[in-house]
């Protein structure tokens, strides 16, 4: 992966479309990087989705203009994205997910505008489930981990090794999703927080629902990252 280039006199926000390699594909993905940034928050979307979330991209704006950088990119190459489509064979795959994500995560504490910023993921559905992955499996780099939505229960047995501070993001109507994380919860050690967003459902489609998540993830990451 080759070391995104800024350019002299740009904005103090500035953003590039770039390409990352892992497992031997090219992932395409979007950095932000605020001047004066000091962390970076690396998106994981959920299964079906993709780098340009509008859930996601809502957050990550937030995120931004709280100081953070961010990175989301494509778990899947765009090849495997329309096989995908068709017969949804990868959606479910979370040791795949996480592999790439932790290679990313890798990308970023070694590149050259990057490397000494410190690394947050969020994920959101499975991609929860691989962040909480990649975290036991970087427990130097992965500072906190947020999850929207998410299915941490599909971590498996690398729930108890997650170190990093961990926030679960559940809406108040999403019954089964919040019973799921409650499972996961009495697996991991590192003394997780459940949060939940009033009357929200699985996508925080209600009015107010996606600005508790912001607020909460933006405290969380602040209290854990900087």
């Amino acid at each position: 992966m080759a070391p995104v280039q800024w350019l002299p006199g740009e904005p103090l926000m500035q953003s590039r479309a770039i390409a990352l390699a892992a497992e031997h594909k090219t992932l395409q993905a979007s950095l932000t990087l605020p001047l004066q940034a000091r962390a970076l928050v690396v998106f994981a979307h959920g299964s079906g989705s993709n780098r340009t979330s509008p859930r996601n991209t809502a957050v990550a704006n937030r995120l931004n203009d709280a100081g953070f950088g961010t990175l989301l990119f494509d778990l899947l190459s765009s090849d495997e994205s329309r096989v995908d489509v068709a017969t949804c064979e990868y959606r479910f795959d979370i040791d795949l997910s996480a592999r790439r994500l932790v290679e990313v995560i890798d990308w970023v504490a070694k590149g050259e505008n990057t490397r000494n910023l410190h690394i947050g993921l969020f994920g959101s559905s499975t991609g929860a489930a691989a962040a909480l992955v990649a975290a036991a499996e970087r427990p130097s780099l992965v500072g906190a981990v947020v999850s929207r939505g998410g299915r941490p229960d599909l971590a498996g047995a690398d729930l108890p090794l997650v170190k990093a501070p961990t926030l679960l993001l559940v809406g108040g109507d999403d019954k089964e999703v919040l019973e799921l994380n409650k499972e996961a919860l009495g697996h991991m050690v590192n003394e997780p927080r459940l949060h939940l967003v009033p009357h929200a459902s699985h996508l925080f489609e209600e009015p107010g629902a996606m600005d508790e998540v912001v607020r909460m993830t933006v405290r969380w990451f602040r209290a854990s990252l900087l």
